[in-house]
C-alpha cells in the first residue's frame, strides 16, 4: 500500500481547488467571451466607390440587368460567382456570401456613415467605426501594437473612420500619404544608446511619481508613453522589404497587394482591426471595362491573403470582410455604367467564425430586390461580432443611455456563423 502523507494530501486538494476555482472562472460569462475573442483579427477590404455585385458575387448572365459576364461554378457545388473572380471561385470554401443587403442608403457620404458604423447618423451622437470597436473589444489595453489600422489609397480621399463615443485611444492610425506611419522614427541627432537611456530615466522618474501619488490618471499617463515606444518599435511591420520576395511577388505587385501584404503582417502581430482600401469602384461610365480591371486585383490579392493566413495557421482567427458603402445598380445606364444602389447587393466574409462554402440571401432573378433573407447594416455587424466571440447586444453607456454594441434590434445571421 501507498504511504500518503499530510503534505502529499495537501498538495492534491489545493491542486484541486485551484482546478475547481479555474473551472468556476472559466464558467463565468465574462471570462467565457474573453476567451471566445482571444487573439482574433479582422481585415476589412474596403471596395472604395461601391463595387458590383453583378460582376462579383451575385451575377445574372443572360438577363437584361445582368451585363456581358458569364457566372463561374466554384469549388463548393451549387455557388456559382461571376467569371472575373477565377482565383476566389476555388477559395469558396473559407467564405460565405450574403446576397441580400438592403441598406437603403445610395449616397457616398451617408453610406460611408451607415457602414462605418452599422447605424444611421444621429445628432449629439458620434457613433464609433467597426475598427474602433473592434480595437476596443479585441485589443489589450498594454498592446505595444497599434489597434486600428487604415490603410491609405491615392484615390478614395481621406475618409478614415473616428472613435466616436470611445474617445481617441481607439482612433485608427491613418496612413495618408505612405505605407510606413510618419513620425514614428527617432530622429536622427539622437542616438540609439542615448534614446534608450531617455526612456529608462523616463520610466524610473515615473514609476516613483506613481509611487508618491495615487491617482488612476497619472497610470493612464504612464500606458501612453509606453505605447508609444512600443508604436515605435512595430515600424518594421510595414516595412514589406522585410518579407522574401518570393512572397511579394505571391501578393502581386500592385499598391492593393502591398497593403494586403501588409495587413497579413500587422494581424500576425497581434493587431486587432486592418482596413485596406481598393478604389475607385464607383462606375456610372464604362462599368464593365472598370470592373474588369479592379476584380482581376481584388481576386488576385485576396485570394492570395487568404492563402497566406490559411498556410500560417492564422485563418482561423482572422476575419477577412469585403464590403463597401453600397453596390451598383441592375439597370445599365446609357454610359455602359451602373449608378447607386442599396436595395439589393452582396458581401462577403471569410476566415474566423464563418460557415465556408455558404450562402445567405438570394435576389430576384434580376437582382433589382431582395427576394429571401433581407439584412440591413446592423444585422451585418451583429453576424461580424457573433462570429468573433462578441456578444452582439452587449451595451456601451454614453452618458446614462445605453447603446448596444449592434444597432437596436440586430440579429446575426446563424446560417453563416460556424
Amino acid at each position: 500500500m501507498t504511504n500518503i502523507n499530510r503534505r502529499t494530501m495537501l498538495k492534491a486538494g489545493t491542486t484541486a481547488l485551484a482546478s475547481s476555482m479555474a473551472l468556476d472562472v472559466l464558467s463565468q460569462p465574462a471570462m467565457a467571451e474573453e476567451l471566445a475573442r482571444s487573439g482574433k483579427s479582422v481585415i476589412m477590404l474596403w471596395l472604395a466607390g461601391g463595387a458590383s455585385q453583378f460582376e462579383t458575387w451575385d451575377p445574372k448572365p443572360g438577363r437584361s440587368t445582368g451585363g456581358p459576364f458569364a457566372k463561374i461554378q466554384t469549388s463548393v457545388p451549387g455557388i456559382e460567382i461571376s467569371e472575373l473572380m477565377p482565383k476566389m471561385s476555388q477559395r469558396m470554401d473559407t467564405t460565405a456570401i450574403i446576397r441580400s443587403l438592403n441598406t437603403k442608403i445610395a449616397d457616398h457620404g451617408q453610406g460611408y456613415e451607415l457602414m462605418d458604423t452599422g447605424r444611421v447618423k444621429e445628432p449629439g451622437v458620434r457613433f464609433p467605426h467597426m475598427g474602433a470597436i473592434l480595437a476596443h473589444e479585441l485589443g489589450q489595453i498594454d498592446s505595444k501594437v497599434p489597434d486600428f489600422v487604415s490603410m491609405y489609397t491615392s484615390t478614395e480621399g481621406r475618409r478614415q473612420g473616428s472613435a466616436g463615443f470611445l474617445g481617441a485611444r481607439y482612433n485608427p492610425m491613418f496612413l495618408t500619404n505612405k505605407m510606413m506611419p510618419e513620425d514614428i522614427h527617432r530622429q536622427d541627432s539622437i542616438t540609439d544608446s542615448d534614446h534608450k537611456d531617455r526612456a529608462a530615466l523616463r520610466s524610473f522618474l515615473a514609476k516613483r511619481f506613481v509611487r508618491d501619488l495615487q491617482n488612476p490618471s497619472i497610470g493612464s499617463h504612464e500606458n501612453a508613453y509606453e505605447r508609444v515606444h512600443g508604436l515605435m518599435a512595430s515600424d518594421h511591420l510595414f516595412d514589406i522589404e522585410k518579407e522574401p520576395q518570393e512572397m511579394r511577388d505571391h501578393y502581386g505587385p500592385t499598391q492593393f497587394g502591398d497593403q494586403c501584404l501588409i495587413a497579413r503582417r500587422l494581424v500576425d502581430a497581434g493587431v486587432p482591426f486592418v482596413r485596406v482600401a481598393r478604389a475607385w469602384w464607383d462606375s456610372h461610365g464604362q462599368n464593365f471595362e472598370t470592373h474588369r480591371e479592379l476584380c482581376a486585383d481584388l481576386d488576385h490579392c485576396m485570394s492570395a491573403l487568404l492563402d497566406d493566413l490559411k498556410q500560417r495557421g492564422l485563418l482561423e482567427k482572422t476575419l477577412v470582410i469585403t464590403l463597401g458603402e453600397f453596390g451598383r445598380t441592375p439597370k445599365i445606364n446609357g454610359s455602359l455604367g451602373r449608378d447607386h444602389f442599396a436595395d439589393a447587393w452582396s458581401c462577403s466574409l471569410s476566415g474566423c467564425g464563418i460557415r465556408g462554402g455558404t450562402v445567405f440571401g438570394k435576389t430576384d432573378e434580376d437582382g433589382k430586390t431582395v427576394a429571401d433573407g433581407e439584412m440591413n447594416a446592423g444585422d451585418l455587424f451583429a453576424t461580424i461580432f457573433a462570429a468573433l466571440g462578441i456578444e452582439h447586444d452587449k451595451e456601451f453607456m454614453v452618458g446614462s443611455r445605453p447603446i448596444p454594441i449592434a444597432d437596436f434590434g440586430s440579429t446575426p445571421c446563424q446560417e453563416v456563423l460556424a
